[in-house]
């Protein structure tokens, strides 16, 4: 990220200086970096490994947006209204930017909806036909093989769920687990109903999406640096008005590694080298901090995400909140294709599930929790969040206490601010139609 810090190295040591033992980033030197941010153009952030940014339709199915996001190995993509024509404004062309994470909730509710049609016997609690809902019931279940193949009756599959019976896949090492977690879930995804004819733009409705707020290529880095903290989004798109097409997607995490490789630099030194507690980190009290017991219902936690439009949860134990574990969005896909966590869903524990994958953590994302002290320094934390491409890291102290959480948004946020009236008028009405339109419904880091 290419600041011109010939000229700073003098001012930042003064201005810290006149910091004195005051908490938190000395608002000159937010001021400071925003006027070296705003001489750097958008276009000289680097662009995607792949080349392009990959579009769905929206008229795609949910199995056609799983593929595509799978087979380019992408967390989200933008969403183009396939009625829209090329002399719409940006936000009619696009619905807004779809999300690995709303998609694997909405399957955790489809699959809730189907084993509660199978133990009722009834496919229309669920809004099937009786054959999808018997594939689906056969996946969730852990049935494959020619069992699934042949079809599962309902009132067989509903007696199987009713009396807990558990149908085993015969998975036995880790590594053999990963691989038929991964391929089961896809299967699940792209071979059955509702996956198969439930249109992307349909979910939209329900699930939380981030909207199409684009900036483009002559913009300065620091209107994406400031929409990236403002607003809830994980990446803004760039787009190139004379072509018609969306450049560059820069996202939340490809900026924090970009911080990640200006070691060295005063601008960046100036702030890495201050502990966390220096510059007002974490920015939540520990009460506020949303966290899952150990206890509680794993579909609590998944539910809870889905509420708070956040991606993950630290898992905690005790009156004083020690941190245990951790929980993501992701992890969704465990409850689903093991057949035994399914079949035990109403009453298993988070504690119970993580231990029960924790076989498979290191290589299908399940992690231990990744924590920091408030003693530990900027540059430090920015490392660790890059290398392990993480949202999120945990604040404990000694004790391993729960004391807060740092996003990436707290991290760019400690190297700009918004300047008065920023953002008044800047992108008209079109901008606050498409904030507006998804504000509130869509997943968060």
């Amino acid at each position: 990220m290419g600041v011109n810090d010939n000229s700073m190295e003098q001012q930042l040591e003064r201005l810290w200086e006149e910091q004195g033992e005051n908490v938190g980033v000395p608002q000159k030197v937010r001021e400071l970096l925003n006027a070296a941010f705003t001489k750097v153009p958008v276009s000289s952030f680097p662009k995607l490994p792949c080349g392009k940014v990959l579009e769905i339709s929206g008229d795609a199915s949910i199995s056609d947006a799983v593929h595509l996001l799978a087979e380019n190995n992408i967390f989200s993509a933008p969403v183009k209204d396939p009625h829209a024509t090329s002399n719409d404004p940006w936000s009619v062309q696009y619905i807004g930017i779809v999300d690995y994470a709303s998609i694997i909730l909405w399957v955790l509710e489809q699959a809730e909806l189907a084993a509660a049609a199978i133990a009722t016997g009834s496919a229309t609690a669920a809004g099937m036909g009786a054959g999808a809902l018997g594939a689906l019931g056969a996946l969730v279940l852990g049935l494959t093989g020619p069992f699934a193949i042949a079809g599962v009756a309902t009132v067989a599959v509903g007696a199987a769920i009713a009396g807990g019976a558990v149908v085993e896949r015969g998975v036995k090492d880790a590594s053999s687990a990963v691989d038929s977690l991964g391929e089961d879930f896809y299967k699940l995804i792209l071979e059955n109903e509702p996956f198969k004819s439930t249109k992307v733009e349909e979910i939209t409705r329900s699930y939380r999406w981030a909207p199409f707020l684009p900036v483009q290529h002559d913009d300065s880095m620091l209107t994406v640096l400031l929409l990236l903290t403002k607003f809830r989004l994980r990446s803004i798109p760039i787009v190139d008005i004379d072509h018609g097409i969306v450049q560059n997607m820069i996202s939340q995490s490809s900026v924090v590694r970009g911080f990640s490789q200006c070691k060295g630099r005063d601008w960046f030194d100036c702030l890495a080298g201050k502990s966390i507690q220096q510059l007002g980190l974490p920015v939540m009290a520990p009460d506020q901090v949303v966290s899952v017991d150990a206890s509680k219902l794993v579909l609590e936690a998944f539910k809870l995400m889905k509420e708070k439009g956040i991606g993950g949860l630290p898992v905690v134990a005790g009156p004083d909140h020690h941190i245990v574990g951790s929980i993501s969005v992701r992890d969704v896909r465990f409850l689903l294709l093991k057949s035994h966590l399914f079949a035990r869903r109403s009453h298993l524990t988070v504690l119970e599930f993580m231990k029960t994958i924790s076989e498979v953590e290191a290589q299908v994302g399940t992690t231990p929790p990744v924590t920091c002290e408030k003693s530990d320094l900027l540059g430090k934390v920015i490392e660790t969040l890059a290398s392990k491409n993480l949202y999120r890291i945990y604040v404990v102290d000694e004790t391993t206490r729960l004391l807060g959480v740092i996003t990436l948004r707290d991290i760019i946020s400690c190297f700009v601010s918004e300047p008065p009236g920023f953002f008044d008028g800047y992108f008209g009405g079109a901008f606050k139609e498409a904030f507006e339109r998804s504000e509130g419904h869509f997943v968060s880091g």
